[in-house]
């Protein structure tokens, strides 16, 4: 299965608008973005590499960050399990909790970050002669992006800290110790 077949079997839970880009079709700028940003981040944080056993699950967990953090009204992790049938609940929140702690809680996306990958897909677009079917990049929109990752951000990190001093226990320490992700 493609990206292209995964991302549109998952299109009715998000409803997003689906834009024709060459042989791809790309969720919403922003959410197209991020995507992308949390992708090299988790690569190069978690030093994992994407391969045809884990790909969909990398992908999944990275839409289903960008979704909370770009949306108002963000998807909850059962509407994902009502498409994909053989993810639980339980699955969706796990693969979340490790993606998060494998990108180090870093969601946050500067203004900066995001002009940057936002000229370099145009640029690729421009290379390729290929349409470039995003919106010119306005500060006010990428601050507004900025603002909002830092928010998420910070909601993560407040729910991690709190989640760690509900297992922790002075009785039996050992030390806080983080398991190893398996996305695959």
């Amino acid at each position: 299965q493609t990206i292209q077949a995964f991302i549109e079997q998952l299109e009715p839970v998000l409803g997003m608008h689906v834009l024709p880009f060459t042989r791809v079709k790309v969720i919403t700028q922003c959410l197209a973005l991020l995507l992308q940003v949390y992708l090299e981040r988790l690569l190069t944080y978690a030093e994992i590499d994407i391969c045809p056993t884990n790909w969909k699950r990398i992908v999944l967990g990275a839409i289903l960050l960008a979704s909370k953090v770009w949306d108002d009204q963000a998807v909850w992790n059962v509407d994902y399990c009502q498409i994909l049938k053989d993810i639980t609940v339980e699955d969706m929140n796990e693969m979340e909790r490790h993606f998060l702690e494998l990108l180090q809680f870093n969601i946050n996306v500067p203004s900066s970050v995001y002009a940057k990958y936002y000229f370099d897909l145009r640029s690729l677009a421009d290379d390729n002669n290929v349409n470039f079917l995003f919106a010119p990049l306005s500060k006010e929109r990428a601050q507004n992006l900025e603002a909002i990752s830092r928010l998420c951000e910070d909601k993560y990190k407040d729910l991690c800290r709190a989640a760690m001093r509900r297992s922790f226990s002075a009785d039996n320490f050992i030390g806080i110790q983080r398991s190893n992700a398996i996305l695959s």
